[in-house]
Order: structure tokens, then sequence, then C-alpha cells
């Protein structure tokens, strides 16, 4: 059962569960970030890893992502645990591709959670093209969804997604210049702190709506 890192109050009216992208743990500061400021803003935050990073933690050796399966039972899991009336899911990069993979599955079900948050969402990897199963289940999400997303993103800029067909229920917050971390060139005249801080500013804005 995943281990959960809780930010905020219990008696929170929402709880935002967060999963880490491909590289870094739950604890990195980006996640931490997020999660704190989500906290000081009323909210409860949740971080958890996935089993492959769990591993890396406890022996200190580097492995790839588990498979998808793994990854989306992992998320299922979490929810059961957290319960999805007063939930919020996503996270950064895969983690958030999977939690926008459960949020679809669960719509299918007639079950669902109250919103989607992806932080960089990697719609192809860099240099590639689309990945028709990056996007195909965004294309009819009914769920309530907050993608923040780098202008220049490598997985994803708005260049390339601008010519999707992503379902009207996604709300894109742009980050002028920022890479797959938001951070963006000296030269843009934003900093990396800015756009953290927009994108906050966006998800707490988001989460009062749904």
């Amino acid at each position: 059962m995943p281990h959960l890192l809780y930010n905020g109050p219990k008696d929170a009216p929402l709880t935002v569960a967060l999963a880490h992208g491909a590289g870094a743990p739950m604890d990195s500061p980006f996640m931490a970030a997020f999660a704190e400021a989500l906290a000081a803003a009323g909210f409860r935050a949740a971080r958890f890893e996935f089993p492959y990073m769990r591993d890396r933690r406890d022996t200190g050796i580097k492995k790839p992502p588990n498979r998808a399966p793994v990854l989306l039972d992992t998320w299922r899991e979490v929810i059961d645990m957290l319960g999805a009336d007063t939930l919020v899911i996503g996270g950064k990069s895969m983690g958030g591709r999977i939690a926008s993979m459960v949020a679809a599955e669960m719509e299918q079900q007639g079950v669902g959670v109250r919103g989607l948050v992806c932080l960089g969402y990697p719609f192809h990897a860099p240099g590639k093209p689309i990945n028709p199963d990056r996007l195909s289940h965004l294309e009819n999400l009914k769920t309530p969804a907050l993608f923040c997303q780098g202008t220049r993103d490598t997985l994803g800029g708005r260049d390339d997604v601008e010519t999707y067909t992503l379902s009207k229920a996604i709300t894109m917050h742009w980050l002028e210049d920022g890479d797959h971390g938001f951070k963006p060139r000296k030269t843009s005249g934003f900093t990396e702190a800015e756009h953290w801080q927009s994108a906050l500013n966006a998800i707490v804005q988001f989460l009062g709506r749904v």
C-alpha cells in the first residue's frame, strides 16, 4: 500500500493527491513547493511514490518506471485510500499523465474525482510526434482539468498542443518560455519562481471552481 505524505489540514474542503514524475521523488523541490503552497492555501495535499521510486529510496539503485498497469494500480489504491468525493488528482509529468488515465477510466465506470491537475503533461517524447496513447483519452474527458504547461516544453509546447483536439473540460495555463519544469531562460524576463507561483495561483483558482 502506498505511503502518503500529507501537508495541510485534515478538514480541508478538498484533498489534492500528487504523483511525481519519472525521474524525481515525491519530496523533490518541485513537488514539495506545490504541496506546501496548496496547504498554505487551505487545501490538503497528499503525495506518494510509485513502487519503482520507493525501491530506489530503499536501495539507492535507480530503476526505470514501472509498466503502466502497475502505475495505474498504484493510483487506484491511492484513490481508494483517500476517497473520490472530495479528491482532485494529478501530478508532475508522468504522474499527472497516469492520473488523467485513471480519471477517464473512472468516468466510464460512472464515478469520478472532483478534478485533475497536470503539471507539465508529457504529450510526447522529446523530438517525437504525438503519442496517441497520451492524447486519445483527453479528447472526450469530462472531469474538470487544469494543465499547467511551459510554452517551450519539449514534451508538449504551445505550438504543438494548440494543434491537438482536447476536451473543453481542460483548461490550459501557459507559462511563457517555461520548459518541462516551468523554468524559463534568463532572457525571457521571467524567473522559475514566478512561473511556479503563477501555476500555483492557477491551481488555487481552479480548486475554487471545482
